[in-house]
C-alpha cells in the first residue's frame, strides 16, 4: 500500500509539471531541451554499445595465436546466437531484429510508439550477438535503442503526433552520431533512410541532437575519427573513369548483397523450429568464421589493415597464414570474404541473433574497393591506384546502394575516416542507379507489414468462422 501511495504522489507530480508545461512552454521551444537531452542519453547509450561489444569480444578473442586457425571460432558465434535468443525468448519476449525496419513501422503503424524494454533490449542483446562473433552491425540497434528513448521521452511529456516522430528521429539520429562520430550522417539517415520531412520545425532538433550524440562521443573516446586514414596520396583527375567503373561494380555488388539476404531471410523464415534454425544458421556462420576469421564480427579490424596497406593481416587467424605473402591468394581470399558475408550476415539474423546491415555493407564496400585498385596494380598494366583511396570510395559506394542514401553513405564515410577531402562521388551516383529501386530497410519493412496484415486477416477469419460456428 505504502508503495502504491509513492507511486501515485510522484505520477500525480509528473502530471502536474506536463500540465504546467502545456500551458506555459510551447511544442516547438520545448524541443529544443527534449532533443538535447535525447541526444546526450543516446550518445551515452552508443558508447555503453561500442564499450560491451569491444569488452566481450576482447574477452574471447584476445590470446588466439595470429599464425594458426582458433577452433574457439566454431564455438563462439553459436554460443553467442543461443544465449541472444534465450535473452529475447525470456526476458524480452519480442522480436526485436530489423531494428530500423522496426523503427519505420512504429513510425507508419504505431504513431511512432515504441516500448519501454526497445529501450535496453537490443543494446544487450547486440552486445551478446556481435562481441561473440556474429557478423553483423551494431548501428540497427543503435538506431533501435535511440528512436526508443526519444519515443518514451516524447510520451513521458505528452507530444503530439508531430513533434513524437521528430523525437524518434532525434533519437535515431544521435545514434548513429554517437556510434560512428558522425553528426551530418546521422541527421542524414534520418532524412533518407527513415524519411523525417526536413523543415524548419524537425531541421534544428535533428541537428542538436546529432551533434549532442557525436560531442559525447569525442569526449569519452576523443577526437580521432572511427578508422584512420591518412591521405598521402591525392586524386587525379585521370583516375575518374576509374572510379565509376568502381561505382558499377559497387553498384551490382549492392544488389547481390540485397538479394542474398532476403534470399538467406526467407529460407529461415520457413524453418518453422527455433532449435532448427539455431543449428542451422550456427553452422553456416561458424564455419564461415573458422574459414575467414574476418567476418568476425563488425569486421572493423580488416578495414583498419586495409586503409593502413597491412594487406598481410587479413590472413591472421586463419588455415592459410603460410600464404601472407601471395599476392592472388590474398586477392581471391579477400574476394571470397566479400562474397560470403552477406550469408554470413544473413545466418546471424536468420539463426536468432540480433544487428544491423551497416557495418556488413560498409565491410563488403572496403573489400571490393581494395580488391578492385589491388588487381588492377598487380596486373602490370602500368597502373598505380591508390588502394586506400579506393577502399574509402567502394565504403561509401555498396553502402550507398544498400542503404539508398548516397548523401549519407558519402558523409558517413568521410566522417568516419577524416577523409573530407576524398568525396567519392562518382562512385556512389552510379551505383544508386544500377542497384534496386528500394533500399534493404524499406523492402523489409514492406515484408514486415505485409506479414502483420496476413496475420491480422487470418485471426479475424478465425474469429468470424468461430462465431459462425
Amino acid at each position: 500500500m505504502a508503495y502504491k501511495e509513492t507511486h501515485n504522489r510522484w505520477t500525480d507530480l509528473w502530471m502536474k509539471f506536463v500540465t504546467w508545461r502545456e500551458h506555459h512552454i510551447s511544442e516547438k521551444s520545448f524541443m529544443v531541451i527534449l532533443s538535447l537531452v535525447t541526444g546526450i542519453v543516446c550518445g551515452l547509450a552508443a558508447q555503453l554499445l561500442k564499450l560491451l561489444i569491444e569488452l566481450i569480444a576482447g574477452l574471447l578473442t584476445s590470446h588466439f595465436n595470429t599464425t594458426e586457425a582458433n577452433w574457439l571460432y566454431l564455438v563462439y558465434p553459436v554460443a553467442g546466437i543461443l544465449l541472444t535468443v534465450l535473452f529475447v525468448k525470456y526476458v524480452v519476449r519480442e522480436n526485436i531484429s530489423h531494428g530500423v525496419t522496426k523503427v519505420l513501422y512504429a513510425i507508419s503503424r504505431r504513431k511512432s510508439r515504441l516500448k519501454k524494454r526497445n529501450i535496453y533490449a537490443s543494446l544487450i542483446a547486440s552486445s551478446i550477438t556481435i562481441g561473440f562473433g556474429g557478423s553483423v552491425g551494431a548501428e540497427g540497434p543503435i538506431v533501435y535503442t535511440g528512436a526508443a528513448i526519444g519515443s518514451n521521452v516524447g510520451q513521458a511529456f505528452r507530444l503530439s503526433p508531430r513533434m513524437l516522430m521528430t523525437l524518434v528521429g532525434c533519437g535515431a539520429a544521435a545514434g548513429i552520431a554517437g556510434i560512428f562520430r558522425a553528426p551530418i550522417a546521422g541527421m542524414l539517415f534520418t532524412i533518407e533512410v527513415l524519411m523525417i520531412d526536413l523543415t524548419g520545425l524537425t531541421v534544428m532538433p535533428l541537428l542538436i541532437s546529432s551533434i549532442a550524440g557525436a560531442t559525447v562521443a569525442y569526449i569519452l573516446e576523443g577526437y580521432n575519427s572511427e578508422f584512420f586514414f591518412a591521405q598521402s596520396e591525392p586524386f587525379l583527375t585521370n583516375r575518374i573513369p576509374f572510379s565509376i567503373v568502381l561505382g558499377v561494380v559497387c553498384g551490382l555488388i549492392s544488389y547481390y548483397f540485397t538479394k542474398v539476404m532476403f534470399m538467406m531471410e526467407g529460407i529461415f523464415g520457413k524453418i518453422k523450429n527455433q532449435g532448427w534454425r539455431i543449428f542451422i544458421g550456427g553452422v553456416i556462420i561458424a564455419g564461415l568464421i573458422f574459414i575467414f576469421p574476418p567476418l568476425y564480427g563488425e569486421g572493423y579490424t580488416t578495414i583498419n589493415d586495409l586503409l593502413n596497406g597491412n594487406v598481410s593481416d587479413v590472413l591472421d587467424r586463419t588455415l592459410f597464414y603460410v600464404d601472407r605473402e601471395n599476392v592472388w591468394f590474398i586477392a581471391m581470399f579477400i574476394g571470397a570474404i566479400a562474397m560470403f558475408k552477406a550469408f554470413a550476415t544473413s545466418a546471424t539474423n536468420g539463426a536468432g541473433g540480433v544487428g544491423g546491415t551497416f557495418a556488413p555493407s560498409l565491410f563488403v564496400g572496403a573489400l571490393v574497393g581494395f580488391l578492385f585498385a589491388f588487381i588492377l596494380n598487380n596486373l602490370d598494366l602500368g597502373l598505380t591506384l591508390s588502394q586506400k583511396n579506393f577502399t574509402l570510395m567502394g565504403m561509401a559506394g555498396v553502402m550507398a546502394g544498400v542503404m539508398h542514401a548516397p548523401l549519407m553513405a558519402i558523409f558517413l564515410t568521410a566522417e568516419m575516416t577524416g577523409g573530407y577531402n576524398l568525396f567519392p562521388a562518382a562512385a556512389d551516383s552510379l551505383n544508386h542507379l544500377i542497384s534496386d529501386n528500394t533500399d534493404i530497410h524499406t523492402l523489409q519493412y514492406l515484408h514486415h507489414a505485409v506479414g502483420k496484415s496476413r496475420r491480422s486477416a487470418h485471426a479475424s477469419e478465425g474469429q468470424e468462422r468461430a462465431h459462425t460456428a
